[in-house]
């Protein structure tokens, strides 16, 4: 894995929108570009300590699409040796809740949320339930608990919907409810970085000390100059490659189809 070279690798998807049945808007397969960002990473030498799925998971209505997912992130998971850890989105439904992993995790307690808090090698992960486009007060007094203590070299914090609002105006409303709110909560603790989706396209910010990385789709990506009014996909796969160190933190953006390089060449790649 990357931990030893000192830095910790994390994959970073969002808005898989798999489908049962018909694909997504005729071309698109979410679950076959799941085994797709497999390949790309293997063939690229990419080994992550951890895999985060911010949320939609599948596209609304394919609730039946929820089995097939799961095999898929099994499949994801063993292909690089790291846990697949999941959030749900809007998109979602209560049967995701067999797909998140809670077992082992440190879960919110009589919450029906898929709220809970793992660890992966020196890092934590407080995954946080946005599904409803926001947090309720009983998920901000649980995750303040959960983060008393600092633990490794710090947490990351993810969920679906971003704290801050998009640049577009047609999703300048589609932010978190309470972003301020987690904000402020975060900048009293460990949080190195909040991991996020719903917007379909990529993001970086800082807010309240803590940087925010809001990763692009799986599936589409929002045409940035859409006419006003109206909302467009392009269908290009994207995902993040996120790098923590004990004093840095980077996200960069890949695009799971390349086009052909201008050229090749060999370099030295220190050890």
């Amino acid at each position: 894995m990357s931990a030893a070279s000192g830095r910790l690798t994390i994959l970073h998807l969002s808005d898989v929108h798999a489908t049962d049945g018909a694909l997504l808007y005729d071309p698109v397969d979410g679950i076959e570009r799941l085994e797709q960002v497999g390949r790309y990473a293997i063939d690229a030498g990419v080994t992550p300590e951890a895999i985060v799925v911010t949320g939609d998971l599948i596209e609304r209505g394919n609730e039946a699409a929820y089995p097939a997912l799961a095999v898929a992130f099994d499949r994801l998971s063993a292909a690089l040796g790291a846990p697949v850890l999941a959030v749900p989105g809007n998109h979602d439904t209560a049967a995701v809740d067999a797909l998140l992993g809670r077992a082992g995790a440190a879960v919110a307690p009589g919450s029906l949320t898929a709220d809970r808090v793992v660890h992966v090698g020196q890092l934590r992960f407080a995954l946080l339930d946005s599904a409803d486009g926001g947090l309720h007060p009983q998920q901000l007094d649980w995750l303040r608990e959960q983060l008393a203590e600092p633990f490794g070299i710090g947490t990351v914090v993810t969920l679906h919907h971003p704290p801050l609002p998009s640049p577009l105006p047609s999703l300048a409303k589609q932010s978190l409810v309470q972003g301020e709110a987690l904000m402020q909560l975060l900048s009293d603790t460990d949080a190195r970085l909040v991991l996020a989706g719903h917007f379909h396209h990529p993001m970086w910010a800082v807010q309240a000390g803590v940087p925010i990385s809001v990763g692009p789709s799986l599936v589409y990506q929002q045409v940035m100059d859409a006419v006003p009014g109206t909302v467009a996909g392009d269908g290009e796969a994207m995902f993040s490659l996120v790098h923590v160190t004990p004093s840095t933190v980077s996200a960069s953006s890949v695009r799971l189809a390349s086009p052909a390089p201008l050229f090749t060449r060999h370099i030295a790649v220190p050890a």
